[in-house]
């Protein structure tokens, strides 16, 4: 059993390294406790490139510090530089192609670079307003047929690239059809294959073996003839029209799909420049030459390291696992007075410079906002209590309501009741992939020798469902987020379409636990034992909790289930995730739009299902009932069949299903203008100020 004291401990660092502040004050010695870190290094391959994976083992000894101690009170009425916003967080940019980039940290940047047709109304997850279009179709409108298969965008003129080059229908075209034609598994382009094309496993090359090539362009290649290669593209191509003098862009859909507005006012549909992408060595629009540039991934794209937008800020420098700058485009297109949405930014940004700093270690990060140096920091949940003391107003993230606190003179806001609409889960992998010699440094000899577990150790049902009794949720949620989670017992989050609360779930029982392992690979494991690594990014405190939970009540059972606990840098970790090299993997979804097929898609068919290596035959057991409820209009019967998904994963396992977060934001008082969007709010800077720079 993991206990909270136990856990305190692994974490007394963090609270001291908090504690050093940059203002004037008295110092004093203390005795603190101090975590200690043995740091052994294993290189590995991930996706052909040597990485250096870090292994962290701890211990907690004594030592006397000076920590200052409170600091003066900053004045919150004006920022130190109100022509600057930085940001203190722990990941960075995986690539800056919008059409492939599939995580938060990279968007944090693109959406504010590029931009797309439409965009969420302010607060609402479920209405939209223009943005490179003239108006949302509808029916009513004309620019939406009566069938719901077509729609029609007015596409705005006058409107340049960064680079110079004007904006035509022709490059809104080229975007959708390079977007469709690049996908790969690991890119949100699943939905808008799903959407326009209608293609069940969201991948472009269903119709070519049966798809059997996905994700994989040498094979693609190589085993398809040049005409079925021409003729996907020109599948593609035939869903979209458009006139340049007319400036109108049509596409047409393959079935009417409700939510198609959420998805197409993602990143993965944000416009690009044809010609000046193509001068980057891109695709050149052919159909000849589409299967070349497909399935890229980060490494390859074109886009990956360069960006031309039309939104109002410019890409000023990017410096990987160190810092990325925006400016403002001081030529924005939107001009003052045209609103937004109602009461919304308009003109030149306000903030002129956008600094965002890759910071893993939490005390550094809290240092540099307890100094007035981080306008905005990322806090783990664990460590909310300390920075509320920092906190002088607080604000309900519904009704926008802002009250001050019993110390209303002290420097931060704090936004709560942000209804979380993401969730971290143990990701196990059912097949982990090896290189040719059949090794991964993750699951240490690849047998069933004590010393390491076969590749698809998690294949076994009982070694699935041990997991699940493994893990102390209740621990997790007090300890990993501040006792502030609620229990899932499925994909789809609470009060949701489909959400069965009456639905079954895995509690924590050791004996259970300690059964079903005695159960799996016809009853090995407890004399054997077995050892591996469970994986995440550097400094998400959240998922080292869940990680070392499940490491303690392992080891509790029998000293000879090892579990090993790994930290890597976000873009390793996450390059290593999407090839499937991870034997348990502790990752994030956050949903793409607020529908629950957005959860039961990319969990049971989609993107989780190939980065932990489903079989067919598990997928196969979902598939039905996912397109079957995807497309039923009536709201009660597709509530039944989510019901029917929601009891299939409690008897499947595939992934383990942990808690939702209770979602906070921590700011500087000086800054302005936020308001919550449970889709992107956190990664849009436009309507933000500071105080002074109004």
């Amino acid at each position: 059993m993991f206990s909270s004291k136990k856990w305190t401990k692994w974490f007394a660092l963090l609270a001291i390294a908090s504690m050093v502040l940059s203002a004037c004050a008295t110092p004093t010695p203390q005795v603190i406790e101090k975590v200690v870190t043995q740091v052994v290094k294993e290189t590995v391959v991930v996706e052909g490139t040597p990485q250096v994976v870090e292994k962290e083992v701890t211990k907690v000894v004594k030592e006397e510090v000076v920590v200052t101690a409170t600091p003066e009170v900053v004045s919150y009425d004006q920022a130190p530089d109100p022509t600057t916003l930085t940001l203190v967080d722990i990941g960075d940019i995986a690539m800056l192609d919008p059409h492939l980039a599939y995580e938060g940290s990279s968007y944090a940047a693109i959406n504010n670079i590029i931009e797309g047709l439409v965009f969420y109304d302010r607060e609402s997850a479920s209405d939209f307003v223009p943005w490179l279009a003239e108006e949302v179709p509808t029916v009513q409108n004309g620019g939406l047929s009566a069938d719901g298969l077509t729609y029609t965008f007015k596409i705005r003129s006058g409107i340049k690239f960064h680079n110079g080059n004007d904006l035509t229908a022709e490059d809104v075209a080229y975007s959708w059809e390079r977007a469709l034609l690049q996908s790969g598994p690991n890119s949100g382009q699943w939905m808008m294959i799903e959407a326009i094309m209608g293609y069940p496993s969201g991948d472009i090359t269903e119709k070519i073996a049966d798809g059997e090539y996905a994700g994989d362009k040498d094979a693609l290649i190589a085993n398809t003839s040049a005409e079925d290669l021409v003729a996907v593209c020109e599948e593609v191509k035939s869903h979209f029209e458009y006139d340049n003098d007319a400036m109108t862009f049509k596409v047409t859909l393959a079935q009417p799909w409700g939510p198609f507005m959420a998805i197409i006012a993602r990143p993965w549909a944000y416009v690009i420049d044809k010609e000046w992408t193509i001068e980057q060595g891109d695709w050149d629009g052919s159909c000849d030459t589409w299967q070349n540039f497909y399935a890229p991934g980060a490494e390859d794209t074109k886009l990956g390291k360069v960006i031309n937008g039309t939104g109002p800020y410019i890409l000023d420098h990017w410096t990987p696992d160190e810092e990325w700058v925006l400016v403002a485009n001081e030529d924005y297109w939107r001009q003052e007075g045209d609103e937004f949405w109602p009461g919304g930014p308009s003109g030149v940004a306000s903030i002129k410079r956008i600094v965002h700093k890759t910071v893993a270690e939490w005390g550094t990060r809290f240092a540099m906002a307890q100094a007035g140096d981080a306008d905005w920091f990322t806090v783990p949940d664990a460590n909310r209590p300390q920075v509320d003391k920092w906190v002088g107003e607080r604000c309900d993230g519904i009704t926008e309501e802002c009250t001050p606190t019993d110390n209303p003179d002290a420097p931060l806001r704090m936004w709560y009741n942000l209804p979380s609409t993401g969730r971290t889960d143990l990701f196990v992998n059912h097949n982990v992939r090896t290189d040719e010699s059949g090794s991964n440094p993750y699951i240490g000899s690849g047998q069933l020798d004590g010393n390491g577990i076969p590749a698809d150790f998690f294949s076994d049902l009982d070694a699935r469902k041990a997991f699940a009794y493994c893990f102390d949720y209740e621990t997790y949620i007090m300890d990993g987020q501040n006792g502030e989670g609620v229990r899932n017992n499925g994909p789809i989050i609470v009060n949701m379409l489909g959400y069965n609360p009456d639905g079954p779930m895995y509690e924590f029982d050791l004996a259970k636990c300690e059964e079903h392992l005695a159960a799996a690979w016809g009853g090995a494991l407890p004399e054997t034992g077995f050892r591996f690594q469970a994986v995440t990014n550097t400094g998400n405190v959240m998922r080292q909790t869940a990680a070392a939970i499940l490491q303690s009540n392992l080891r509790s059972i029998n000293s000879k289930y090892q579990l090993e606990i790994v930290t890597l840098p976000w873009p390793t970790y996450l390059a290593s995730f999407r090839a499937g090299q991870l034997p348990i993997a502790i990752s994030s979804w956050g949903e793409d739009y607020h529908d629950p097929h957005n959860w039961m898609q990319p969990y049971l068919i989609g993107t989780y299902s190939g980065r932990q290596n489903f079989s067919e035959e598990l997928k196969d057991v979902f598939r039905p009932l996912i397109e079957q409820a995807v497309v039923e209009p009536d709201l009660a019967k597709r509530a039944e069949l989510y019901y029917e998904l929601q009891q299939l994963h409690y008897e499947n396992v595939p992934q383990v299903i942990l808690s939702q977060a209770g979602d906070r934001r921590y700011e500087q008082r000086w800054l302005k203008g936020y308001f919550y969007n449970p889709i992107w709010s956190p990664n849009y800077h436009y309507p933000l100020s500071l105080a002074g720079g109004e």
